[in-house]
């Protein structure tokens, strides 16, 4: 969660205390808001903050995929596997030998 008494700051002063922001990303795991003019323009975190966020996107990624699946799958719009394997073979004629 955002803390703003510290997880807004000016851009100026980010620039000017970069070493003490950096150290305030990797302490608390948060992000923290720059402003420009009081109005929010950016934000920084740390690597490993950034890492959970594109994991976590991921697997929420994969559960929406897997609900629609699912949804799918409820609405009786699928086949089984080897009826659809069956169905494809037969679409673009290809038969069970190899050359």
């Amino acid at each position: 969660m955002l803390d703003i008494a510290t997880d807004i700051q000016s851009l100026s002063t980010f620039k000017r205390d970069t070493a003490k922001v950096a150290e305030q990303l990797k302490k608390t795991g948060r992000p923290v808001v720059l402003t420009v003019n009081g109005k929010a323009e950016m934000v920084v975190q740390d690597a490993a903050a950034y890492q959970r966020l594109v994991e976590l996107a991921e697997q929420a990624e994969m559960l929406a995929f897997l609900r629609e699946g699912k949804a799918e799958i409820d609405a009786g719009r699928t086949l089984p596997a080897l009826e659809a394997l069956d169905a494809l073979a037969k679409k673009y004629k290809l038969t069970g030998k190899k050359k």
